[in-house]
């Protein structure tokens, strides 16, 4: 019933990008129906978004923040939601949605007058807790519950030293060459410095962490899936729900500190039907994690022996150090000294507010 004031459908995501990709396939599978869309999400379009939402908006698309910030502003109402939807909702707890999830649930008509879908790949006690707490009488359904990890993904593992991961990554790169891969690392700092050694090793590489700008993740992103960049090192921001097509490989540079990140972050490749392989580096720091992740998907991930052809030789250094020790060579001046020099070297004539005749005969 259109006559209803707001939106009669919210659609929760954790991130913008899963934000952004879940009202992309929305607008397609609606191709033929006269439902209207809002795009919500923080860090860009502000005003756009506003607008959007002043009109006849049928289902909400975003993330909470932003959403309760409009709600607030009573842009629009909760009143007439007839679905809610909850996609990765474990994630939704880790990243501390939890609170802004309740707002909106606290707000919308009683469980009982509308449809409530959560999703995920892994569902943890605590999204349980929150079906049991706002919906009627839930119903849990699994899909293939006999195993965690697709069969179609073939796990390897090495057990490099921390000295040894940079050559050990290059290495593989070199002799698998692989289509499209994604690099996992657990903080921006490894991922800024792994981005810096690849691109001084003339590979086209990304960064997507969490403070990289809205506009620039998204770029970023569509580089990745358009073949402009084939490689991207990637916090656990990207592991989650975001589907990339043709992604060969999936490196788990640091092991994940959480089991179910494990399996989202391998999830990336093999997909619909295609085959993939997940590369796990058991490094001095993480190691730990590997019996945990082995318990949880209930298989030995195969561990293979690093050999000297494996890692790569002669590495070049990271792009910052290529450009100080270019800087260095004689003849090459630093960037502070290649500055252009002010046009006039003529000393500037002091402001006075006293006018010429002659310039207020012109102004005149």
């Amino acid at each position: 019933n259109k006559k209803n004031k707001g939106p009669r459908a919210l659609i929760l995501a954790p991130t913008r990008e899963l934000a952004i990709q879940i009202h992309k396939d929305a607008k397609l599978l609606s191709a033929y129906l006269d439902l209207n869309f809002a795009l919500i999400y923080g860090g860009t379009d502000y005003q756009k978004q506003l607008n959007n939402l002043k009109g006849n908006v049928d289902i909400i698309i975003g993330t909470p923040g932003r959403i309760i910030d409009f709600y607030k502003q009573k842009v629009f109402t909760l009143d007439n939601i007839q679905v809610m939807v909850m996609d990765e909702a474990d994630r939704m707890f880790d990243l501390g949605f939890i609170k802004d999830i309740r707002f909106l649930l606290r707000r919308m008509p009683p469980a009982e007058t509308r449809l409530n879908m959560l999703f995920s790949a892994t569902l943890s006690y605590k999204v349980t807790e929150l079906a049991y707490e706002h919906m009627n009488n839930p119903v849990i359904v699994k899909i293939e519950t006999e195993e965690v990890t697709s069969k179609a993904i073939q796990k390897i593992a090495y057990c490099p030293s921390n000295e040894q991961k940079i050559p050990l990554l290059i290495g593989l790169l070199q002799q698998l060459k692989p289509l499209r891969s994604i690099i996992f690392v657990n903080t921006k700092r490894c991922g800024e410095l792994l981005n810096r050694y690849l691109q001084g090793n003339d590979y086209r590489v990304a960064l997507l962490s969490g403070d990289v700008p809205q506009d620039k993740r998204q770029r970023l992103l569509n580089d990745f899936q358009e073949d402009r960049v084939n490689l991207m090192i990637a916090t656990d921001v990207a592991a989650r729900g975001l589907h990339i097509p043709d992604v060969s490989h999936v490196f788990n540079y640091d092991l994940p500190q959480d089991v179910e990140d494990y399996v989202h972050r391998i999830g990336r490749t093999a997909r619909f039907g295609a085959s993939g392989v997940a590369i796990s580096f058991i490094c001095e720091e993480y190691a730990y994690s590997m019996p945990d992740i082995e318990d949880y998907i209930g298989e030995k991930v195969p561990v293979s022996a690093i050999t000297d052809d494996i890692l790569a030789q002669d590495l070049k250094p990271p792009a910052a150090e290529k450009r100080r020790e270019y800087r260095k060579q004689p003849g090459n001046k630093p960037a502070q000294a290649r500055r252009k020099k002010p046009r006039s070297t003529k000393p500037p004539v002091a402001a006075t507010n006293i006018e010429s005749p002659q310039s207020k005969e012109t102004t005149e």
